[in-house]
């Protein structure tokens, strides 16, 4: 199964500095792995090391575009789209690139469709957008 990550059209010239095109933004999902490619960048891991995963959301402009890590964490966003992400939590960090990644922000155009595909496969998660304080 194939997700392609939303590429907002007005952030479209900022992510080609990253390598980013409709062709290259995608996770791929399939009984064992799962795959995220982000222009230059890609994430691979076996669905077993994916502890749960939660839907986030929206995103101001800044959170939302580009490869970004926040300051402190051992996180890493694939963010095409302010309009909330996918953020898979790892059992054991993944390698992308030089980088150590406990948990990855995906923009999926179908957040809640990627979800329900890991639901399907075992993995447990929840869409804390609609959760009301």
């Amino acid at each position: 199964m194939d997700f392609p990550i939303r590429l907002q059209p007005r952030l479209r010239p900022i992510l080609l500095l990253f390598g980013v095109r409709p062709d290259n933004a995608l996770v791929r999902l399939d009984e064992e792995r799962l795959v995220a490619r982000f222009g230059l960048f890609t994430a691979e891991a076996p669905l077993a090391n994916v502890a749960r995963w939660d839907i986030t959301g929206p995103y101001r402009w800044w959170r939302g575009l580009g490869v970004r890590r926040t300051l402190g964490t051992h996180d890493l966003s694939f963010g095409g789209s302010t309009h909330g992400g996918l953020c898979l939590h790892f059992r054991e960090p993944v390698r992308v690139g030089r980088l150590s990644v406990s948990d990855l922000y995906l923009t999926v155009d179908d957040l809640a469709g990627l979800g329900a595909a890991l639901t399907a496969r075992g993995i447990v998660g929840q869409d804390l957008r609609t959760r009301r304080s």
